[in-house]
Order: C-alpha cells, then structure tokens, then sequence
C-alpha cells in the first residue's frame, strides 16, 4: 500500500489533491510544527488582476514552536468577508461557480477557532464536489523521516522539487488575459471544470 505524508492547507493547491489521487492512504499531518509562508493558511486563486494570494490570519502563539493543529483563527479585521468578495468577484463568471457557492459560503460566515479544523471541513466538502474519496489518517506523532514526504514540498514555487506533478491544462475564465495559471487553488479547477476536475487530477499525474 502507497502512504503519503501531507500538511494541511487552506483551499490547498491541485498538487495536494493529486496526491489523493495517487496514494491508497493520505496521513495528514497533525503533529508538526506549525510553518508560515505555506499553503497551511493561504491559497492562491486567479483574478481579474492576476494571480492573488489570500492569507487566513493567525492569533501569535506564546512560544516560538506550535502544533499546526494547535493554531488559531484570528478574529481580527474582517478577513472572511474579503475572502468571499475575492472568490465571488474571480469565479462569479466561472461555469460551476453558481453551483458551488451555497456549499463554500457557510465558512465564511461561521468562525472557526482552531485552522486545522477550518481547512480539513473545506477540504471534506472539495472531495465531496468532485466525487473524491481519498483515505485519509490523521496521524498522532510526528516522524521525521517518512517515505513520500509532500509536508515540505507541496509549498508556494516549489512544484519543481516533485517530479510526479505535470499540470494539466485546463479552462480558466482569465486565461486569455494572463495565460494558464498552474497549481492554483483546487477552488480554481473546481469552479471553471466542476466534476471534470477529477479528470484534471488525475491527467496531471506522471506515472
């Protein structure tokens, strides 16, 4: 059986969901320490001005090291309402936006405490809509050296470091401006592709 080791992430990028595709059984990482500038608390969607970065703030923890399960959602500004604006204003022209949207907006009215949480229910109801069935175990202690290790890799310009990902091309509503974005938020497949996307994924792995 093919086990692969991945970290959490918000709205995570086409690469992580590859790795469903790819593995019999996905254990997602609860113990490590928490790590910014990484898909944990942010995604990357394309709008009208190009690729945009939308980050989920984080409350300072009291040490220099925490569990990534162990974070919290700040509540500070109104981050939730300009992540929904950004997604509605991207995907509002989108084929299956219009289908999708009553299942995302719920997440961004209700306020979670904890990021693992927010991103691992985002994560169920993605599976969901594209009919994906990845076998997941969370994991209860961290091991430093694992086989098929993506908790590091699968992170922002680092799709190089895994040769078993080739994007597949597929259409997205601002491509003839900025030509095709790869490994954008699954949000992004799954909103111009609908249950198509589970054909991208999978076509965007290297045997």
């Amino acid at each position: 059986m093919q086990v692969v080791y991945l970290s959490t992430a918000y709205l995570g990028p086409i690469q992580q969901y590859c790795k469903f595709c790819e593995y019999d059984e996905v254990r997602m990482e609860t113990a490590e320490n928490y790590l910014k500038q990484t898909y944990r608390n942010r995604c990357v969607i394309a709008s009208a001005g190009g690729p945009l970065a939308l980050s989920v703030p984080i409350e300072k923890t009291d040490t220099l090291k925490c569990l990534t399960k162990d974070i919290r959602i700040s509540n500070h500004g109104h981050w939730r309402h300009l992540h929904w604006n950004a997604l509605v204003s991207a995907y509002s022209m989108s084929p299956f936006f219009e289908y999708y949207e009553e299942d995302f907006a719920p997440f961004y009215q209700k306020k979670y405490e904890f990021l693992f949480d927010f991103n691992e229910e985002l994560q169920q109801t993605v599976c969901r809509l594209l009919d994906l069935t990845p076998n997941i175990v969370y994991t209860n202690s961290y091991l430093p050296q694992v086989d098929h290790d993506f908790r590091e890799i699968i992170r922002p310009k680092h799709e190089t470091d895994d040769p078993a990902f080739r994007p597949k091309l597929y259409y997205q509503v601002f491509q003839k401006k900025y030509g095709f974005l790869p490994n954008l938020s699954i949000v992004d497949l799954l909103f111009n592709m609908g249950p198509e996307g589970l054909l991208v994924l999978r076509d965007s792995i290297v045997k």
